[in-house]
């Protein structure tokens, strides 16, 4: 069953549920609409949720054993008398996030909720070094909670955890962007990324109006908390 488009058919999008090679070929030789693609894309996650959350699994088991960012975080929440082990991180698949019209906005990695812990989206996870990154962001989360108290319904709260987390992740680092994002430039990448990564994430908050909105209060917060890189001593990666 496909989830993604509410208009799912192959004539206007080039995607057939029960053709698999064909689609393939389709999107090879860009016969395969947008809509199309997504609707291929949603439907492999459905069918392959079991392997992708059991990846995801081993992955994260590996980074509490031996990466040493999450082992730094692990250390440094507990001395706030909080703890994020396998207990509370949970592999699970996420569905793309949409607009009232059906169309997907966004697909995201992960979440941090204050009494159920973390979540990882499995079905967004590529390799161990990009769970390593979602999970640390998600980490940095967890630790400004527990540090400042945040009110996650306050934009401007959100905004400079999100600040934080994308810039002390490692997700925004240099050869990330360049070699999975392809973006390209020398200076400011760094900051680049990150801003444009906290207004994505504002952007996706019920009670964040849009974009504009987003930037104004990223802005707003950036100069106080993309400086602030407590617990560590300065930009880790």
């Amino acid at each position: 069953m496909s989830v993604s488009s509410p208009n799912n058919d192959p004539g206007k999008t080039g995607y057939d549920p029960t053709a698999k090679w064909r689609n393939y070929f389709n999107i090879l030789t860009g016969r395969m609409s947008l809509a199309g693609q997504n609707a291929f894309r949603e439907d492999s996650y459905i069918a392959n949720e079991a392997r992708d959350c059991e990846r995801c699994e081993e992955y994260r088991d590996y980074s509490f054993k031996y990466s040493p960012m999450v082992l730094f975080m692990q250390k440094n929440i507990r001395a706030l008398n909080g703890n994020l082990d396998a207990s509370n991180v949970r592999c699970v698949r996420c569905p793309a996030v949409k607009d009232e019209e059906g169309n997907i906005v966004s697909r995201q990695g992960g979440g941090f909720n204050p009494e159920q812990g973390i979540v990882i989206c499995a079905n967004e996870v590529r390799d161990k070094k990009h769970l390593e990154d979602t999970l640390s962001h998600e980490m940095v989360h967890a630790w400004d909670h527990l540090r400042w108290k945040v009110d996650w319904q306050d934009l401007r709260h959100a905004a400079c955890s999100e600040i934080r987390a994308s810039s002390l992740s490692g997700e925004c680092r240099w050869t990330r962007e360049f070699f999975t994002r392809n973006n390209w430039t020398i200076t400011q990448q760094h900051q680049d990324c990150v801003r444009k990564r906290a207004i994505m994430s504002l952007m996706n908050r019920p009670n964040c109006k849009d974009d504009v909105q987003a930037t104004k209060v990223v802005n707003e917060v950036w100069d106080s908390c993309f400086a602030d890189t407590r617990p560590f001593d300065g930009i880790y990666r």
